[in-house]
């Protein structure tokens, strides 16, 4: 248990100190918190629109991190943008670019074999094609989380890769808990957080000591 909780310390300290210092990232990933938790409960009674609500959170997630995000060298962290990536425990940028990809595949897909060979009935109406592309998409979201977990089993060790799903699905909690401050910050003008620097989370790090993520 000291491991676990240690090591998921670790990778939620690395994650925000790392992708979180925009406040509009941090509040656009507030946004997704509240809109994944409304996903967790559709997945017991409508799972194809959790896919499509799902995805919406994973939308906005994405565009703070791609567009808000500062890249190049982080001066907080004495790092580089090649560290962070490399050192990713999750899905850095590459990653998550193929995985969008595959993400907005779907729908042309499902257009071109609207049954996708057999699995569905033929969509009689716009709105049955909709529910069928919700759920590729909760198919592609799940198994996008099980291929990272299992690789994380090869490249490093099976408790790395099964504290970073608990990380996962336990983050839309976490970020509220954590960003419920962030878009008054944002109303005053605070584009950058500037207690990251100050946090006290765990040991400093740099590219000469490199932490065991």
């Amino acid at each position: 248990m000291s491991r676990f909780s240690d090591t998921l310390r670790t990778q939620r300290w690395d994650d925000y100190r790392y992708y979180h210092q925009s406040r509009i990232n941090q509040t656009l990933h507030l946004i997704s918190a509240v809109i994944f938790l409304v996903c967790y409960g559709l997945l017991f009674t409508d799972p194809a629109l959790a896919g499509l609500v799902g995805w919406l959170a994973m939308l906005t997630r994405q565009t703070g991190h791609f567009f808000f995000e500062p890249n190049g060298y982080d001066a907080v962290n004495k790092v580089t943008n090649e560290y962070k990536e490399a050192i990713k425990v999750g899905y850095n940028q590459s990653r998550k670019i193929v995985l969008l990809v595959v993400w907005g595949l779907a729908p042309v897909a499902l257009f071109a074999f609207p049954t996708l060979f057999g699995l569905f009935s033929p969509p009689a109406t716009r709105l049955d094609f909709i529910r069928h592309v919700g759920a590729v998409w909760l198919v592609i979201g799940i198994a996008g989380g099980l291929a990272r977990m299992i690789q994380l089993f090869v490249i490093k060790d099976v408790p790395t890769g099964l504290i970073w799903v608990c990380k996962v699905l336990t983050d839309p909690f976490h970020n509220i808990a954590l960003y419920y401050k962030s878009p008054l910050a944002l109303l005053r003008g605070e584009l950058i957080d500037t207690t990251i620097a100050d946090a006290d989370w765990g040991e400093e790090d740099s590219e000469e000591a490199p932490r065991a993520t």
